[in-house]
């Protein structure tokens, strides 16, 4: 990468500045993993590992409707994934949250 394209850490200042709003606003929210990510200089990611409740407490407190929020699997089916992005104070917000589908469920198809 030369300098032309670089991208500097004041580049990533609109999802930083969103994040510093979501603590202040929603600071007794459970606590995501984080990704600002020179790749999406524009977007904060919010990740929840097994904890959809988490995910949807965060969907409702940005104002996600149910029906923005999409589904999907992975690793053979053995994962649920759920994802919906906001723009919020000039940053895309992307939440995605994953948990296990119960052996159980997956044995008789219900899910």
């Amino acid at each position: 990468m030369n300098e032309t394209t670089m991208v500097r850490l004041d580049d990533l200042s609109g999802p930083l500045r969103v994040l510093r709003l979501l603590a202040v606003d929603f600071g007794h929210l459970p606590a995501p993993e984080l990704q600002v990510s020179s790749i999406d200089p524009d977007g904060l990611r919010l990740s929840f590992h097994d904890d959809l409740s988490a995910f949807e407490q965060w969907r409702a407190a940005l104002g996600i409707p149910d029906a923005a929020v999409s589904y999907g699997e992975q690793s053979a089916g053995r994962t649920r994934v759920l994802k919906a992005t906001v723009d919020y104070a000039g940053a895309t917000v992307a939440l995605i949250g994953f948990s296990g589908i119960p052996a159980a469920a997956m044995a008789g198809g219900a899910r």
